[in-house]
């Protein structure tokens, strides 16, 4: 999940204790967050500005309506902070790193709510854990 971080940041997110996604404006970004259920969990990623994976939240409300959205057809989630990574992953370290080519965080970059296959998560977890962060974890 997608936020720049001079809007909404990790340290914001944390300072509330919970938060609602919502302002998705992409079809593909809705049926993921539309697909979200209480209890699973997302990386918290600063775009624009840091461009890096900092965080964990855990989705605590699902299927809401967007209340930004006044048509109605725009989903929502609230998130809570669980974890901060032991160090970011940056963009650029994901670029590099052939194991991490095809998610879809680099596919369609543009994408604020981007899916992740249980093993794209594992590795990116492992990776936070690992000084230095070249190579598998």
């Amino acid at each position: 999940m997608k936020s720049e971080p001079d809007a909404y940041s990790w340290d914001d997110l944390v300072e509330e204790g919970e938060g609602t996604w919502d302002g998705v404006r992409n079809y593909r970004a809705r049926n993921n967050l539309a697909a979200m259920e209480v209890g699973d969990r997302a990386f918290f990623y600063h775009s624009n500005i840091g461009k890096e994976i900092v965080g964990i939240v855990e989705i605590s409300v699902a299927g809401s309506a967007d209340p930004t959205d006044e048509t109605g057809k725009w989903a929502a989630v609230k998130v809570k902070p669980v974890e901060k990574l032991a160090r970011p992953i940056t963009l650029a370290e994901i670029k590099a790193d052939p194991a991490l080519e095809s998610i879809e965080l680099l596919r369609l970059s543009r994408l604020s709510v981007a899916e992740l296959r249980p093993q794209e998560w594992d590795y990116i977890v492992a990776l936070s854990r690992r000084q230095g962060g070249t190579g598998p974890a």
